[in-house]
Protein backbone atom coordinates (compact mmCIF):
# COMPACT_ATOMS: atom_id res chain seq x y z
CA UNK A 1 0.00 0.00 0.00
CA UNK A 2 1.13 3.42 -1.19
CA UNK A 3 0.96 6.42 1.55
CA UNK A 4 0.01 10.38 1.03
CA UNK A 5 3.99 10.77 0.10
CA UNK A 6 3.59 8.09 -2.92
CA UNK A 7 0.94 10.08 -4.26
CA UNK A 8 2.24 13.16 -5.58
CA UNK A 9 -1.51 14.54 -7.16
CA UNK A 10 -3.16 13.76 -4.71
CA UNK A 11 -0.53 15.38 -2.21
CA UNK A 12 -0.96 18.39 -3.82
CA UNK A 13 -4.54 18.21 -4.17
CA UNK A 14 -4.11 17.79 -0.46
CA UNK A 15 -2.70 21.10 0.38
CA UNK A 16 -4.44 23.23 -2.35
CA UNK A 17 -5.82 25.25 0.31
CA UNK A 18 -2.27 26.56 0.77
CA UNK A 19 -2.19 30.05 -1.38
CA UNK A 20 1.08 29.76 -2.44
CA UNK A 21 1.72 33.23 -4.51
CA UNK A 22 1.03 35.22 -1.53
CA UNK A 23 3.10 33.39 0.78
CA UNK A 24 5.96 33.74 -1.98
CA UNK A 25 5.20 37.02 -2.15
CA UNK A 26 5.48 37.49 1.62
CA UNK A 27 8.94 35.61 1.53
CA UNK A 28 10.25 37.80 -1.19
CA UNK A 29 9.18 41.36 1.19
CA UNK A 30 11.00 39.60 4.61
CA UNK A 31 14.02 39.24 2.72
CA UNK A 32 14.24 43.06 1.56
CA UNK A 33 12.89 43.83 5.08
CA UNK A 34 15.71 41.95 6.54
CA UNK A 35 18.45 42.96 4.04
CA UNK A 36 18.74 40.10 1.95
CA UNK A 37 17.51 42.30 -0.81
CA UNK A 38 15.57 40.19 -3.94
CA UNK A 39 17.29 37.50 -3.95
CA UNK A 40 18.73 35.86 -7.41
CA UNK A 41 18.48 31.58 -6.20
CA UNK A 42 16.79 29.82 -4.02
CA UNK A 43 16.74 26.13 -2.69
CA UNK A 44 13.21 24.35 -1.65
CA UNK A 45 13.99 21.54 0.94
CA UNK A 46 11.59 18.88 1.39
CA UNK A 47 10.11 20.86 -1.19
CA UNK A 48 7.59 17.90 -2.31
CA UNK A 49 5.72 19.07 -5.44
CA UNK A 50 7.61 22.02 -5.31
CA UNK A 51 4.90 24.33 -5.56
CA UNK A 52 6.69 27.01 -3.79
CA UNK A 53 9.93 26.68 -6.02
CA UNK A 54 7.69 26.96 -9.26
CA UNK A 55 6.23 30.22 -7.96
CA UNK A 56 9.74 31.77 -7.24
CA UNK A 57 11.05 30.99 -10.64
CA UNK A 58 7.71 32.47 -12.28
CA UNK A 59 8.94 35.30 -10.14
CA UNK A 60 12.50 35.17 -12.33
CA UNK A 61 14.29 33.68 -9.46
CA UNK A 62 16.49 30.67 -10.22
CA UNK A 63 14.92 28.21 -8.06
CA UNK A 64 15.90 24.53 -7.03
CA UNK A 65 13.87 21.92 -4.92
CA UNK A 66 15.09 19.03 -3.18
CA UNK A 67 13.06 16.66 -1.83
CA UNK A 68 14.34 12.69 -0.42
CA UNK A 69 11.16 10.49 -2.33
CA UNK A 70 11.74 10.08 -6.02
CA UNK A 71 7.90 10.11 -6.69
CA UNK A 72 7.83 13.63 -5.54
CA UNK A 73 10.80 14.28 -7.50
CA UNK A 74 9.43 13.10 -10.56
CA UNK A 75 5.93 14.94 -10.31
CA UNK A 76 7.79 17.84 -9.72
CA UNK A 77 9.62 18.02 -12.76
CA UNK A 78 6.66 17.14 -14.73
CA UNK A 79 4.35 19.72 -13.32
CA UNK A 80 7.24 22.26 -13.68
CA UNK A 81 7.67 21.27 -17.54
CA UNK A 82 3.94 21.38 -17.95
CA UNK A 83 4.02 24.93 -17.06
CA UNK A 84 7.03 25.85 -19.05
CA UNK A 85 8.58 27.01 -15.52
CA UNK A 86 12.25 26.49 -15.38
CA UNK A 87 13.27 24.45 -11.98
CA UNK A 88 16.48 22.46 -11.24
CA UNK A 89 14.95 19.07 -8.99
CA UNK A 90 17.07 17.45 -6.53
CA UNK A 91 16.58 14.11 -4.52
CA UNK A 92 18.43 14.57 -1.68
CA UNK A 93 18.36 14.25 2.25
CA UNK A 94 17.15 17.73 3.85
CA UNK A 95 20.16 16.74 7.00
CA UNK A 96 22.74 15.48 4.41
CA UNK A 97 22.57 17.11 1.16
CA UNK A 98 25.74 18.90 -0.56
CA UNK A 99 24.64 20.80 -3.92
CA UNK A 100 28.53 22.19 -3.98
CA UNK A 101 26.70 25.55 -4.70
CA UNK A 102 25.29 28.60 -2.52
CA UNK A 103 21.83 30.17 -2.54
CA UNK A 104 20.52 33.73 -1.67
CA UNK A 105 17.65 32.21 -0.06
CA UNK A 106 16.65 28.85 1.66
CA UNK A 107 13.33 27.63 2.71
CA UNK A 108 11.78 24.51 4.01
CA UNK A 109 7.83 25.09 4.24
CA UNK A 110 4.47 23.64 5.25
CA UNK A 111 6.04 22.06 8.37
CA UNK A 112 8.81 19.61 7.28
CA UNK A 113 10.68 19.49 9.75
CA UNK A 114 8.45 17.66 11.34
CA UNK A 115 10.00 14.51 10.20
CA UNK A 116 13.19 15.46 11.89
CA UNK A 117 12.17 13.15 14.75
CA UNK A 118 16.18 13.89 16.82
CA UNK A 119 17.51 17.23 18.15
CA UNK A 120 20.74 15.91 16.17
CA UNK A 121 18.69 15.48 12.94
CA UNK A 122 17.19 18.96 13.32
CA UNK A 123 21.20 20.56 14.15
CA UNK A 124 22.22 18.82 10.75
CA UNK A 125 19.42 20.04 8.61
CA UNK A 126 20.81 23.39 9.85
CA UNK A 127 23.95 22.94 9.31
CA UNK A 128 23.29 22.02 5.72
CA UNK A 129 21.05 24.85 4.97
CA UNK A 130 23.22 27.33 6.60
CA UNK A 131 26.59 25.96 4.39
CA UNK A 132 23.99 26.38 0.84
CA UNK A 133 23.44 29.85 2.32
CA UNK A 134 25.48 33.06 -0.01
CA UNK A 135 26.50 35.69 2.36
CA UNK A 136 23.76 38.24 3.62
CA UNK A 137 21.35 35.07 2.64
CA UNK A 138 18.24 33.95 4.32
CA UNK A 139 16.53 30.52 5.29
CA UNK A 140 13.08 30.89 6.07
CA UNK A 141 11.26 28.04 8.00
CA UNK A 142 7.35 27.31 8.36
CA UNK A 143 6.53 25.70 11.40
CA UNK A 144 3.44 24.78 12.37
CA UNK A 145 2.02 26.77 15.95
CA UNK A 146 3.33 25.55 18.87
CA UNK A 147 0.13 26.32 20.22
CA UNK A 148 -1.29 23.45 17.91
CA UNK A 149 0.45 20.82 19.96
CA UNK A 150 0.67 21.77 23.41
CA UNK A 151 -2.79 23.06 23.94
CA UNK A 152 -4.03 19.75 23.03
CA UNK A 153 -1.48 16.61 22.87
CA UNK A 154 -3.71 14.95 20.14
CA UNK A 155 -4.63 17.38 17.71
CA UNK A 156 -6.51 16.75 13.93
CA UNK A 157 -7.61 18.77 11.63
CA UNK A 158 -10.07 17.79 8.65
CA UNK A 159 -10.80 19.99 5.71
CA UNK A 160 -11.67 20.19 1.91
CA UNK A 161 -10.83 20.93 -1.16
CA UNK A 162 -11.60 21.35 -4.62
CA UNK A 163 -10.00 21.67 -7.77
CA UNK A 164 -10.22 21.33 -11.82
CA UNK A 165 -13.51 19.73 -11.08
CA UNK A 166 -12.01 17.06 -8.22
CA UNK A 167 -13.12 16.90 -4.83
CA UNK A 168 -11.47 15.90 -1.95
CA UNK A 169 -11.68 15.53 1.80
CA UNK A 170 -8.93 15.32 3.95
CA UNK A 171 -8.33 14.21 7.50
CA UNK A 172 -5.04 14.54 8.86
CA UNK A 173 -4.72 13.60 13.02
CA UNK A 174 -7.43 12.77 15.57
CA UNK A 175 -7.92 12.40 19.21
CA UNK A 176 -6.40 9.08 18.94
CA UNK A 177 -3.02 10.02 17.30
CA UNK A 178 -1.49 11.55 20.92
CA UNK A 179 1.56 12.45 21.51
CA UNK A 180 4.18 10.90 23.18
CA UNK A 181 5.66 12.61 26.53
CA UNK A 182 9.01 11.61 25.74
CA UNK A 183 9.79 11.08 22.40
CA UNK A 184 7.55 14.42 21.44
CA UNK A 185 6.44 11.97 17.98
CA UNK A 186 2.47 11.21 17.17
CA UNK A 187 1.20 8.68 14.51
CA UNK A 188 -0.86 11.29 12.50
CA UNK A 189 -3.62 9.21 10.81
CA UNK A 190 -4.30 10.42 7.59
CA UNK A 191 -7.61 9.31 5.48
CA UNK A 192 -8.00 11.69 1.94
CA UNK A 193 -11.04 10.49 -0.32
CA UNK A 194 -11.25 11.41 -3.80
CA UNK A 195 -14.19 12.32 -5.78
CA UNK A 196 -14.03 12.86 -9.19
CA UNK A 197 -17.40 11.47 -10.69
CA UNK A 198 -16.16 7.59 -10.89
CA UNK A 199 -15.47 5.88 -7.63
CA UNK A 200 -14.60 7.43 -5.02
CA UNK A 201 -10.92 6.48 -4.42
CA UNK A 202 -9.36 6.75 -0.45
CA UNK A 203 -5.75 7.19 0.51
CA UNK A 204 -4.64 5.54 4.18
CA UNK A 205 -1.61 6.45 5.86
CA UNK A 206 0.48 6.72 9.26
CA UNK A 207 2.30 9.79 9.20
CA UNK A 208 4.85 10.06 12.00
CA UNK A 209 5.29 13.60 13.23
CA UNK A 210 7.35 14.91 15.53
CA UNK A 211 6.72 18.17 17.64
CA UNK A 212 8.83 20.67 18.09
CA UNK A 213 8.52 23.79 20.45
CA UNK A 214 10.13 27.26 20.08
CA UNK A 215 12.75 26.73 22.89
CA UNK A 216 13.87 23.72 21.26
CA UNK A 217 14.10 25.37 17.96
CA UNK A 218 16.49 28.02 19.29
CA UNK A 219 18.37 25.74 21.32
CA UNK A 220 18.87 23.89 17.54
CA UNK A 221 19.72 27.23 16.22
CA UNK A 222 21.97 27.70 19.10
CA UNK A 223 23.49 24.21 18.99
CA UNK A 224 24.86 24.40 15.06
CA UNK A 225 25.89 27.73 15.78
CA UNK A 226 25.74 28.58 11.73
CA UNK A 227 22.73 30.84 12.06
CA UNK A 228 20.48 33.06 14.11
CA UNK A 229 17.10 34.01 14.43
CA UNK A 230 16.10 37.60 12.90
CA UNK A 231 12.92 37.74 13.14
CA UNK A 232 9.28 35.24 13.85
CA UNK A 233 6.26 35.58 12.43
CA UNK A 234 2.56 33.82 13.31
CA UNK A 235 1.63 33.62 9.36
CA UNK A 236 3.17 35.01 6.19
CA UNK A 237 1.40 38.47 7.09
CA UNK A 238 2.67 40.65 10.39
CA UNK A 239 1.29 38.67 12.93
CA UNK A 240 3.83 38.16 15.54
CA UNK A 241 4.42 34.60 16.76
CA UNK A 242 3.28 35.54 20.25
CA UNK A 243 0.05 36.88 19.08
CA UNK A 244 -3.62 34.91 19.58
CA UNK A 245 -4.05 34.82 16.00
CA UNK A 246 -0.68 33.39 14.57
CA UNK A 247 -1.64 29.67 13.42
CA UNK A 248 2.29 29.08 12.41
CA UNK A 249 5.69 29.91 13.63
CA UNK A 250 7.86 31.31 10.56
CA UNK A 251 11.34 31.92 11.53
CA UNK A 252 13.89 34.20 9.57
CA UNK A 253 17.22 32.65 9.99
CA UNK A 254 20.47 34.53 9.30
CA UNK A 255 23.84 33.98 8.91
CA UNK A 256 25.63 35.98 12.55
CA UNK A 257 28.23 38.35 11.52
CA UNK A 258 31.12 36.67 12.22
CA UNK A 259 30.08 33.87 10.06
CA UNK A 260 32.53 31.60 8.17
CA UNK A 261 31.88 31.19 4.47
CA UNK A 262 29.63 28.47 3.83
CA UNK A 263 30.96 25.00 2.81
CA UNK A 264 28.34 24.09 0.09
Amino acid sequence: MTGIYDDPWAYELACSFRDVEPEVDAVLGWCRRHGAGTPGSVLELAAGPAEHARAFARRGVAATALDLNPAMCAYARERAAREGVAIDVVRGDMTAFALGRRFDLVVTMLDSTSHLMTLDAFVAHLDRAAGHLAPGGLYVLEMSHPRDRLGDPSVGTAWTVERDGVRASVRWGGREDVLDPVTQIAPDRVVMTIESGAEPRTIRDVVPYRFWTATELAAAVRLSGRLEIAAQYGDFGDVPVTDAAAWRMISVLRQPSDAQPGIG
